[in-house]
């Protein structure tokens, strides 16, 4: 679904990716893991065409992703994204909010877009909550209204850039439960994060990076659990704050 070749990309003269390649299959869940400025966050705004690259291919859906393209409002469209802050619209209610890009994007006919919007909020939990504005709502539930409202355009992937690195430590489960339920129904996700647990639970695999590019990938036991790179096994032992069991590195 999503393919990635010799990604470079350059902020002025600093090269923050140097030559990321990777693949994502439908259905798959890949979590992208590492310390701050590796480039992890700067992989997901070039899928998405929020950022250009100087070098590299990304193909989405069998199209070539080019933030000045013609087509990339469609590419776009087609993969939701949710960001650490939630950026919602403060004058507009919840349910307004999901509603917004299928009424006013896809010209989704008020009531569709309604019923539509209704049914993700209660998936999220926040049926309830429709008529709130986002200062009424504490951190989790704007991040699961920001999640609701990226499946509201119906996107057949979902890129998450650290969603819950913004929220206080007990508002982080819920938001992981949704992410949870959507990985449980198929759906095609790129997830940023620094929640190991989650991304050992429910990722099909795990990329580790470091200086811009992706210096360990595996499954989820084999990364997090018995990591080869020197390089992975210090972060890991920085974040889960305890001995990593060390697999000498292939020569």
């Amino acid at each position: 679904m999503i393919e990635i070749r010799n990604l470079r990309k350059s902020f002025g003269d600093h090269e923050v990716l140097q030559g990321v390649s990777l693949t994502v299959e439908r259905g798959q869940v890949v979590c992208l893991i590492g310390p701050s400025g590796s480039g992890k966050s700067t992989v997901l705004r070039c899928i998405n065409g929020l950022e250009n690259y100087q070098g590299g291919d990304i193909l989405a859906f069998g199209e070539r992703v080019d933030a000045e393209s013609d087509g990339i409002h469609h590419l776009r469209s087609r993969m939701g994204m949710v960001f650490q802050r939630f950026n919602l619209f403060g004058h507009r209610t919840v349910l307004e909010n999901v509603m917004e890009g299928p009424v006013y994007v896809n010209r989704t006919p008020r009531a569709q877009a309604r019923q539509v919007a209704m049914s993700l909020l209660e998936k999220v939990g926040l049926a309830t909550r429709a008529q709130a504005y986002p200062a009424q709502l504490s951190g989790g539930q704007q991040q699961r209204v920001a999640i609701a409202r990226a499946l509201a355009m119906q996107p057949e992937a979902m890129l998450f850039d650290e969603p819950t690195s913004a929220l206080d430590p007990e508002l982080v489960g819920d938001v992981l439960d949704v992410m949870r339920d959507l990985a449980n129904e198929g759906m095609t996700m790129i997830v940023v994060t620094h929640e190991m647990g989650f991304a050992r639970e429910v990722a099909d695999r795990v990329c580790f990076l470091h200086g811009g590019s992706i210096v360990e990938e595996g499954a989820a036991d084999q990364v997090l659990g018995h990591p080869c790179h020197a390089r992975t096994q210090d972060f890991l032992r920085r974040v889960l704050h305890q001995p990593v069991q060390r697999v000498q590195e292939p020569v």
